[in-house]
């Protein structure tokens, strides 16, 4: 038991798990910081100099500490008075670990429980607001020239037991969720979506569960109240960050494709599940009983509901460049070369092959960031299929140094 004070959180501050991203304006470099959990709103800009001090926010180096790193680094002095006015502005915007921090987060947790449904967050800003026009939007994926059009699947009539889908910017690889979502369509459907999305802001546990209703500019998608009943007997540790599905993108996106599924004769009940653990952190031995825990637990409230289920795992692949902590931008021979691992990757998947997917992952030590290992994963060990496809491989640029994000659709039948 340690016999040593807490460190004072004005002198030893500690940065959330923000998300960043390079800005250049003229010959400035800047650095733009964002909270992904969503319970701050604020954005920050922030000159290089000043992004290497937050870099030392981590509750191991004291102010006067970042102080001394700065003068080697960037060879003057920092004033303390800067130094502290930057903690007063970040702890203000809620960028620090802190207790205005753990108000907000109590707050927004206490509204969050309280509210009828889980919002359309998101409409008005990725996707269109208005009903008529966001039905209109989808349509328009499937018939663009990059989408998969209106020619029959090969696996028409085929109980259908998983997609892979992306969580990219709909504006910009709407068509690519449409080779998914036309392969449901055209499927015998299934009586339940388990949606596993990628947590992007992270969690405390492996899993994050909420039994709230999504609304849509289309309406409402109810939650399966049966197996999520079950799966709060079972494990309902993992209701405990229901508030993270308010501002997490994954599944919302994956919405208005489901309820303009033209296959469905019935409207489809959702199983909403956010997961957020590394390949690496498998080789944890708690981690991974808590991932074995869950999933034994989703795969007994299904049966036990009698239901047929699809699992769509919503996730991207690699994440390559300097917002994402590469130390220059892509190439194009490092994309190609990444997009080669990708396609190897992938084949583990498509022969529903979970712990090699896993291992080719650890192999490399994750440097590429998949971004959408856990929901993958768990969709691999959850189905039982013949054989799994990739239907569409593509990539977004994210900044304007060429950032790059990799994401792919595929099928399980």
């Amino acid at each position: 038991m340690s016999t040593g004070t807490a460190k004072d959180p004005k002198q030893y501050p500690v940065l959330r798990n923000l998300q960043f991203s390079p800005v250049k304006e003229g010959e400035e470099q800047y650095v733009v910081l964002w909270d992904p959990s969503g319970l701050s709103k604020e954005k920050l800009v922030l000159p290089l100099n000043y992004f290497f001090i937050i870099q030392h926010f981590d509750g191991d180096h004291s102010l006067q500490a970042i102080g001394s790193l700065y003068l080697k680094r960037f060879g003057e002095f920092l004033l303390p008075a800067k130094v502290e006015q930057l903690v007063v502005d970040l702890e203000a915007k809620l960028f620090l670990e802190g207790d205005l921090t753990e108000g907000a987060k109590e707050q927004a947790r206490a509204a969050y429980r309280q509210a009828a449904v889980r919002p359309a967050v998101f409409a008005g800003k990725s996707y269109e607001a208005d009903g008529a026009l966001l039905k209109k939007q989808i349509d328009g994926f499937f018939s663009s020239k990059e989408g998969p059009d209106f020619k029959p699947s090969a696996n028409k009539g085929k109980p259908i037991k998983g997609l892979v889908v992306p969580t990219f910017e709909l504006k910009q690889a709407g068509p690519m969720y449409a080779w998914a979502y036309k392969e449901l369509q055209e499927a015998q459907q299934a009586d339940v979506l388990v949606i596993i999305g990628t947590a992007h802001a992270g969690l405390e546990q492996p899993f994050a569960l909420t039994d709230k209703d999504f609304e849509t500019p289309l309406g409402i998608v109810p939650v399966d109240r049966a197996i999520v009943q079950g799966l709060k007997v079972l494990v309902p540790e993992y209701f405990s960050e229901d508030v993270a599905h308010l501002s997490e993108h994954a599944i919302e996106f994956q919405l208005p494709f489901v309820q303009t599924n033209t296959g469905a004769t019935t409207a489809m009940t959702i199983v909403p599940v956010l997961s957020s653990f590394s390949a690496m952190s498998l080789n944890d031995s708690s981690v991974r009983a808590s991932v074995d825990r869950f999933l034994a637990a989703l795969r007994e409230a299904i049966s036990v509901s009698g239901k047929t289920a699809c699992v769509i795992a919503a996730g991207e692949l690699a994440h390559l460049g300097m917002r994402y902590g590469d130390k220059a931008p892509p190439t194009d021979f490092s994309f190609h070369r990444s997009m080669q691992y990708d396609l190897e990757m992938l084949k583990f998947v498509e022969d529903l092959k979970p712990e090699e997917f896993a291992g080719y992952i650890q192999k490399e030590k994750d440097e590429r960031r998949i971004s959408g290992f856990s929901p993958i994963y768990c969709l691999l060990r959850l189905i039982q299929a013949e054989k799994g496809q990739v239907l569409r491989y593509d990539r977004g640029i994210t900044d304007q140094y060429n950032s790059t994000v990799t994401y792919a659709s595929m099928s399980f039948f």
